[in-house]
């Protein structure tokens, strides 16, 4: 049984500009970069043919810096396909590794039921993990950085071994990882709406924020993450409850999903990686003075102070 806040609860803005084309589509994956899931910068980015998507990139990664709003991508160039809302993802990435960051994993986004009602999409997504997003659990967050921040709770994993291909399923998938965690992820949207297309989540980092890893244990080979009650209280009051199968039917299909999303541009997964697997309720707002925890029965709880 799942219970959390509705969609309702969601800010919602302007009505949504409707999807388009703006690519050639005979040019699907030439510029693609090679490395893409390695623990190092980016030697190429998506490589933006087009100087307004380019544009775009910049708006958004400003946005991000300065915390402030754009307009929808979608609403901007009408028809952005999902190719293109990667490499402007990416791009901006590689913008954020050149000034000193280091990527450290991934995140699957929209992988349950409630969250892709809570936004408005019909299938995952994904982003890239950056060692400034991450935060200790027990620690403090200043909601003053961000925009219009929400939090989730989910299984992670970290990965004992690369892992790649788009034949890889759970078992494939169970066998790499080395520990298992329960994470807060806090989203952010730089729309300021966040009823978006999934090319806008995708072009915004699939709305990573910041990342907040609870104590990594060794993932036993009993557990059933299916079945692993997921309890989320804000100031111990319990808002939201659900199994590990709320993503996906089992938290390691999402790693699946990533690999294959991965695998179609030549790339996949390091040892050392942390992969967030996706929210297993609707997304929660974060609001000064809350102490937010995640916990389960068989993992350790992870818990952040919004101020």
């Amino acid at each position: 049984m799942t219970t959390s806040h509705s969609p309702a609860d969601v800010p919602s803005g302007p009505d949504r500009c409707p999807p388009g084309g703006i690519t050639d589509p005979t040019d699907h994956d030439a510029s693609w970069p090679a490395v893409l899931g390695a623990l190092a910068v980016f030697t190429s980015p998506g490589r933006l043919r087009d100087t307004g998507l380019a544009a775009a990139a910049s708006d958004l990664l400003a946005a991000q810096r300065s915390r402030t709003t754009v307009e929808f991508l979608t609403c901007r160039h009408p028809g952005l396909t999902l190719d293109d809302a990667y490499r402007v993802q990416w791009t901006n990435i590689q913008q954020r590794l050149a000034h000193g960051a280091r990527m450290v994993g991934h995140k699957v986004g929209l992988t349950s039921l409630a969250m892709q009602q809570q936004i408005g999409v019909d299938q995952p997504d994904s982003g890239v993990l950056l060692d400034d997003m991450l935060l200790a659990s027990g620690s403090s967050l200043p909601l003053g950085q961000l925009v219009m921040p929400r939090v989730e709770a989910e299984i992670a994993f970290r990965l004992g071994a690369d892992l790649r291909g788009a034949d890889a399923d759970a078992r494939t998938v169970r066998a790499a990882v080395s520990e298992v965690l329960l994470a807060l992820e806090v989203i952010d949207t730089r729309y300021g709406d966040w009823r978006m297309t999934l090319q806008d989540s995708v072009a915004d980092n699939a709305a990573a924020a910041r990342a907040v890893p609870g104590p990594e244990i060794p993932l036993d080979p009993g557990l059933d993450l299916a079945s692993e009650e997921i309890c989320v209280r804000v100031n111990d009051e319990v808002v939201a409850t659900a199994p590990g199968s709320a993503v996906l039917g089992d938290p390691l299909n999402s790693v699946v999903w990533l690999l294959r999303q991965l695998d179609r541009h030549g790339v996949g997964l390091r040892r050392g990686d942390l992969v967030l697997a996706g929210a297993v309720h609707a997304s929660l707002p974060l609001r000064p003075g809350s102490v937010i925890e995640a916990s389960s029965p068989h993992l350790p709880p992870a818990s952040v102070h919004a101020v």
